[in-house]
């Protein structure tokens, strides 16, 4: 392990023991699976949509956090909408113009199910999250929509003391020649998401379920370190350029006590149902570019973040994969309806 992975793996060990630090990983692509941040989208489309993500954070720095997630949710018994489409679209006519939208109407009352599990490993510490997610929707009118949500499931927070080899660096020998430490908790997580066609908002929780964590002793004992809820609001906007592109902004605030509010605020330019080009900007902290494109039922994303921190001066860069399959879509709706 070289000197910055050993600042980062000292970094990641703070955050463990600190109520001051992000644990949950972060998505430069949540805009295309918001439901990985709140559970409130479960179910939302008319068919099953399963997703798979891989991250690779700050490439050139040894031990820096990769995360991956598969999910999968999908409604019970709803409706595809009381305007669906009823035949292929027409040749040459945008399956997501004005004409669409004007006619948009809140599906019918219904339930949703769904599940996430969620990987992120930094070094020698590693943490796996898997949720079972349930959401009821309720038309608050012929145009506007609102969803609950929950999630319950474990948090296994792992530590290969294998891994820890300092060099010079005095270590615990009782951690050091523990094997791999680990222990599992409760995790839950609630959200609300109110949607219609021409805007998003939404709120949720992470790691609603405080627990106390320490690696001691030969195994993770609750006494000192601490884990902290995360809140999200999200926001969106729909605006029709023409009949061929749609331009969506959106906005994420997250907040983690005691630190600074974090800001994120998103582009996104779509072409049809085809594809589509995005960046986004974080506070104080870096830029991202992203693409990605639609192919019958499949989903396909890109992102690439630029850090602007003192990371940059050893970091080549984040780079963010996803790809998503669109089970029992009955419709040609080559992207997705409610969540942009």
């Amino acid at each position: 392990m070289n000197r910055y992975g050993i600042i980062i793996m000292v970094t990641l060990l703070a955050a463990t023991q600190s109520v001051g630090a992000q644990q949950k990983p972060h998505y430069t692509q949540y805009i295309l699976n918001q439901y990985i941040l709140n559970p409130a989208i479960t179910g939302i489309e008319s068919y099953v949509d399963l997703k798979a993500s891989y991250r690779r954070q700050w490439v050139g720095i040894q031990d820096a956090p990769v995360t991956t997630y598969f999910s999968m949710h999908g409604a019970l018994n709803k409706k595809s909408s009381r305007n669906a489409p009823t035949s292929f679209p027409t040749p040459g006519e945008n399956p997501r113009g004005r004409s669409y939208w004007e006619e948009y109407e809140a599906p019918d009352p219904h339930h949703g199910i769904g599940l996430q599990v969620v990987q992120d490993v930094t070094g020698p510490l590693s943490t796996v999250t898997a949720q079972a997610t349930y959401a009821h929707h309720l038309p608050l009118g012929l145009r506007t929509t609102l969803a609950a949500g929950l999630g319950i499931g474990l948090n296994r927070i792992g530590l290969d003391a294998a891994k820890l080899n300092f060099g010079d660096v005095t270590v615990d020998p009782v951690v050091f020649t523990s094997g791999y430490l680990n222990r599992t908790r409760l995790d839950m997580s609630a959200g609300l998401y109110l949607y219609s066609a021409d805007y998003f908002v939404g709120l949720s929780a992470q790691q609603i379920v405080p627990q106390t964590i320490d690696f001691t002793d030969g195994y993770i004992r609750p006494q000192t370190g601490k884990t902290v809820p995360h809140l999200f609001a999200t926001a969106g906007y729909r605006a029709l350029l023409g009949e061929n592109f749609n331009l969506i902004p959106s906005l994420m605030v997250k907040y983690i006590q005691p630190l600074p509010v974090q800001v994120e605020g998103n582009l996104k330019l779509q072409f049809r149902n085809l594809a589509w080009l995005g960046a986004s900007y974080r506070h104080q902290d870096g830029f991202a570019a992203m693409l990605g494109m639609n192919i019958s039922n499949i989903q396909m994303g890109y992102a690439y973040d630029y850090t602007t921190s003192r990371l940059n001066n050893f970091s080549k860069g984040t780079h963010e994969f996803l790809i998503g399959f669109l089970i029992g879509n009955k419709y040609p709706d080559g992207c997705p309806r409610n969540v942009w």
